[in-house]
Formats: C-alpha cells, structure tokens, sequence
C-alpha cells in the first residue's frame, strides 16, 4: 500500500491517539541483498537496507564528509596510531540491550575474527581496543591508516546486538539485530524484505515512515512500471533510457547524483582452477579485451551518455585517477595483434557471468558484440546477483560483469580486490609489490604520497588487468512525487531521516 492511511487504520489511530498516520514506505530494489550481517555480506542493496536497520559509528554527508553517527566525538593521538571515541549514551539494540563501549569492543573482535568476516582485511590495522569506561573506547593501530575512518562508516563501524550475535554466530543474517531506526520484521528470498519503526531509537523525532519494505525487482523496467502503478514508492537505479520520461512524468519526482563507484568484469586469474584457462592465464589476452572495448560507444549505446567511461577504479575527476592512463580508445588492430602475440590468432573463448537484470545484460550483449570482431568469443551466463556472487566468491567464473558502489577514502576501492589478503579479491590476483603499495598507502595523510603509491600499483595493474574497468554510473532514483524529505548521496545510500509522504 502507498503511505496513505487506511480508513479503518485512521480510524483506529484517531480513536487510540486522536492523530496520526500509518506510513509504509515500499522501495524497489534492482537486486536481492545477501546474507544481512554486517560482517559476512557484500552486496550493493545490503548497504541500502543497511541504511535503515544498522547505524554506524560514523556516517557521512551528501559532501563525503564524516559526521557522528553512534559516536559523537573522535580524536587521534600525536602519531595518529591511537583513535579515541566518545559514544552516544542513549542508544540501545532492538532486543533492548544497551549500546556502550564494550559493544564496540565485541564489534570489532567480530569483525576481525568471526570466520566467514568479509570486514578483516578493512581493519586489519587494528592491534587493539579497550573500553576505557562507558560510552568511550580507544584503538589502537599498528600503524596509522588513513583508512580507518571511512571503515568505520561502512559494515566495519556497523554495530550489531553482542548478545544476538553471540546467540545466532554466522547465522546471524537471518535475523539482524541492530540499532537503526528501523528493526527487522521477516524477508522472503527474493520477494521482500520488511522493516519496522523502532520506537527507542535515539533520533526517533526525524523518523516520519512506520514501515519500510524492500523488494527486488531485477528488471529496470518493471521497477518503473510497478513505481507508475502505485505498487512501489521509490526505485533505485532507474535506468538512464528512462531519466527523461521520469523527469517529464508529473506524478513522480526523480533525484540523481555522480556515484564514487565503478562497474568492470572481474577475471578469474588466480581463484580455483577456471583461472587456468586462456583468460585467467596469459595477461595479453585481458589486455587485447580492453582493447577490444569502446568505453563511451558503450556508454551511449546503453545509457545515453549519461554516465563515465571509466578505465580504473577512481572516475577521471579523483584526485586519485592516475592521468598517465587515460580512458582508452578503441583499439581492434592491437586487440588482435595481442591475440596473435598470445597465440591466439585464430580466436578465443571466454565466458563471462552477468547480474540477470536488462542493464547488466545489454552492457555485456554491447561487449559481446565489440569482443567478436576482434576474435574473442564471449558467451553469456545470466545470473541472480546474490547466486553470481557466491559464484565468484567459489572460483566459478571465468569472468564477470559486477560493480561497486564505491567508498569515500580510495583505498575502500582497491584494496580489499586486489590485495592477496583482500577480503573481496575473487579474481584471486596476488602480487608481493602491490601488496606493499596498498599497504603503504594505508598508512600516510598525505595525498601525493599516497597518489604516488596508486600510480606505482596502477602500472602493475594495466600490465595485468585482473579487472577490467568499464564505467562509473550515476545513481538515479525516482519516487512518488508525494515523497517529501529524501536527500542523494554520491555513495548510494537510502537514508530514511525526514523522509515522509505529504499529506494530502
């Protein structure tokens, strides 16, 4: 139901309170989330639910910068080796525990040590954490990281119920217990997953919804038309193809921002034994398929130019984007002298995973199709995203055609894909020197030692290509127009704070 109240709901609401209105807010997703805890997920729309079921120690605004969240103050000791927080004494759990500093001392031994943890390699500066009393906690690094705070606005800094998770272990997921202004309700996989307003929240005032269902819908297009039905509230994603007739629709009210994110095909060249093919063997073979792509023909062709061409994982206006390598023209004439230098002259097959939705499938047909003429063969497996990531995750894959959201501090980009111990390196790529530029960039604030480290590694990288970097997207959500309140975010995210339906 749109968030209208129902006659027999008002009439109940102004018998009990004399006011008031059921707000349900439905919101289509473009994938279904992965496990939700904190520490074993990775999936885009995980982070979106996340928004509303699991605050954080830190959040950050529309300008990247980091404000309190469950912590209200932070401060580094003189070598930046010691990060002491002052914490909110006014949050509890959805079971009605209390949040304080020794939940933060669990949260972050969980996140180092639970065994299926994705968060490890994120905080793996972390030597140590005390509780120093109630609502402040100090830790301590073995190095400075420059990093550590953008982790702690991420899953890293998501504070979850100790004794739920104790209780559940890596079970978790299947009932999440944390502290954001929403606590979990029931998910059916693949059809929905529904949140309801927790009453004790610490910022109860600026929450206005009384529940909030997500549910996803894989098909651009039947987002948009369930969203025009009156079915759903709000989609993420709207496909670029359908920018304008949203904007020109006067029942609907659409939002977008430039993401920090990326989307490329991942290749297996060290994950199992389908690294052992053509693709996952001989780097000359990656690099003749970059070659072989044209990065703003593609762009054109499937999002009206609407968003990047991209060739690392850093769009062209980061500090961070190493200029040396600019976004590549097409090249058939190399694409095909590296095959002929690989020994391949007579063609190759590969194959590469897709998320099942029309996006993902036409960027690939576009690929397919530009790979083809220069002698690469790619045959296409459509995929359910959660599926196509267990798939990665298990070395079954020669390629694919993922994203990533992106993260505020660039290390958030690279270093968990493409570092040995990285927590999210399904290509399996190992290199003993990237491993020390990434780690060294890890440790320094300063932005051209850091940049120089990025370049060092990016010309490992453009030899190698375990990822082969397509485009950055632009985020585009559109909603009813009644939706007052909702406010972008370059990292994605569905923050839920004054976001109401107006009243008729």
């Amino acid at each position: 139901m749109k968030l209208k109240q129902t006659a027999a709901l008002g009439a109940l609401l102004a018998a009990m309170a004399g006011a008031g209105h059921a707000q349900e807010l439905r919101i289509g997703l473009q994938d279904d989330a992965d496990a939700l805890d904190p520490d074993q997920s990775r999936t885009f729309v995980g982070r979106i639910v996340y928004t509303s079921l699991c605050d954080k120690l830190l959040d950050i605004t529309p300008e990247l910068e980091f404000i309190p969240q469950l912590a209200t103050d932070w401060s580094w000791n003189d070598d930046e080796t010691e990060l002491t927080m002052e914490l909110r004494d006014d949050v509890v759990f959805h079971d009605g525990t209390s949040f304080d500093a020794e939940s933060v001392v669990y949260n972050i031994d969980r996140s180092q040590n639970l065994p299926e943890s994705r968060r490890g390699s994120e905080i793996a500066s972390i030597e140590g954490v005390e509780a120093v009393d109630d609502y402040t906690v100090v830790i301590t690094l073995s190095q400075p990281d420059a990093t550590l705070l953008a982790q702690l606005a991420d899953r890293a800094g998501m504070m979850v119920s100790p004794d739920a998770a104790e209780e559940a272990g890596a079970d978790f997921g299947s009932n999440p217990v944390c502290s954001g202004p929403f606590s979990f309700v029931e998910r059916v996989q693949q059809d929905r997953m529904e949140l309801e307003r927790f009453e004790e929240y610490w910022n109860a005032d600026a929450i206005h919804l009384d529940t909030v269902v997500f549910l996803p819908i894989p098909d651009t297009s039947v987002r948009l038309a369930n969203l025009r039905s009156g079915d759903l509230d709000m989609i993420e994603r709207l496909a670029a193809t359908d920018y304008q007739s949203a904007l020109d629709d006067g029942d609907l009210h659409v939002e977008d921002v430039v993401s920090i994110g990326y989307q490329a095909i991942t290749m297996n060249v060290g994950n199992g034994e389908r690294a052992e093919g053509p693709f996952g063997s001989e780097p000359l073979l990656r690099q003749a398929l970059s070659h072989a792509i044209d990065r703003e023909a593609l762009n054109q062709v499937v999002f009206d130019g609407a968003f990047a061409p991209g060739n690392q994982p850093f769009p062209p206006d980061s500090p961070f984007y190493d200029e040396r390598f600019p976004v590549p023209e097409r090249d058939p004439d190399r694409a095909r002298e590296l095959l002929e230098e690989a020994g391949y002259g007579d063609g190759v097959e590969l194959e590469v995973q897709m998320a099942n939705n029309p996006v993902q499938t036409q960027v690939m047909e576009v690929v397919q199709s530009m790979a083809a003429e220069v002698g690469i063969d790619i045959s296409l497996r459509a995929t359910e995203f959660a599926t196509l990531l267990d798939e990665q995750s298990a070395g079954n894959f020669e390629g694919s055609q993922v994203g990533w959201s992106g993260r505020v501090d660039p290390d958030g980009n690279i270093h968990q894909f493409l570092h040995c111990d990285g927590g999210i390196n399904d290509s399996g790529w190992c290199d003993e020197r990237t491993d020390e530029l990434l780690d060294g960039a890890r440790t320094t604030n300063d932005l051209d030692e850091r940049k120089a480290m990025y370049d060092e590694a990016r010309e490992i990288f453009e030899e190698n290509l375990p990822l082969i970097y397509l485009y950055h997207p632009s985020w585009i959500w559109a909603m009813d127009a009644a939706i007052e309140g909702f406010e972008p975010n370059p990292d994605g995210m569905i923050r839920l704070e004054g976001v109401r339906y107006a009243e008729e």
